[in-house]
């Protein structure tokens, strides 16, 4: 993943008052794929209900959590949209 992305999606959380967490994904996303191919690439996590269960029935996240990532999407593509990532 890539790095300055990462910290500017840590900005964007932090301004919307969202926690925090820096983690490692061992899942072959498809930001894996992208990253792979040189094209500067970051994930954003929602907090798991079910103890970080996921693509399973048992996912679930707490409504404000997913609002949180919404608007922490926004603000980091509000804030690239006015200075775009270094290539």
């Amino acid at each position: 993943m890539d790095g300055a992305l990462l910290d500017r999606l840590e900005d964007a959380a932090r301004a919307v008052g969202a926690p925090v967490r820096r983690l490692p994904s061992g899942a072959g996303h498809d930001a894996a794929v992208l990253a792979a191919a040189g094209v500067p690439a970051a994930m954003l996590f929602v907090r798991s209900l079910a103890g970080g269960v996921s693509h399973a029935p048992e996912e679930a996240s707490d409504p404000a959590d997913v609002e949180l990532a919404v608007a922490t999407l926004a603000a980091a593509l509000d804030d690239l949209s006015t200075s775009p990532a270094a290539s």
